[in-house]
């Protein structure tokens, strides 16, 4: 991730891309780690996990945008129904995978929660980056 020091608008709002690189690469980094150390089963469980992460991710984008978007169009937020309902059925579909992964494996559901977790951990890699470019910046600045 080759940037410029500079920490102005453009750096932060790029952030969502460089959350969505850091989740691609824990991604891949987190499946070989899984099938190495723990096996195929609670590595298959960490591939469902991790792509319905990226998708939640990326869902979750698409509606703030979309609601931002509206509601700079019209003056007001949008209808909160239909977000509602977007935001269970998300949650809705995951249940049923866990459910389904459970009634297969149990060791699959266990990948599958950790997969759950790989917005958390990206969130925290940009976290730390964002940190680092700060401290380089003021280390030039100075």
């Amino acid at each position: 991730m080759a940037e410029s020091i500079d920490t102005g608008e453009d750096f932060y709002s790029r952030a969502s891309e460089r959350i969505s690189k850091f989740m691609r690469v824990l991604a891949v980094a987190a499946l070989v780690t899984a099938v190495s150390f723990f096996g195929w089963r609670i590595g298959t469980g960490f591939a469902i996990g991790a792509a319905i992460s990226c998708l939640n991710f990326h869902w979750l984008k698409q509606v703030v945008a979309g609601i931002a978007d509206a509601t700079i169009r019209s003056g007001r937020a949008p209808s909160s129904r239909r977000i509602v309902h977007r935001f269970l059925l998300r949650y809705f579909l995951m249940a049923l995978v866990a459910f389904v992964i459970l009634t297969v494996s149990r060791e699959s559901l266990y990948g599958m929660f950790a997969g759950l977790f790989l917005p958390v951990a990206a969130i925290m890699c940009e976290g730390a980056y964002e940190a680092y470019v700060v401290v380089c910046r003021r280390e030039h600045s100075s």
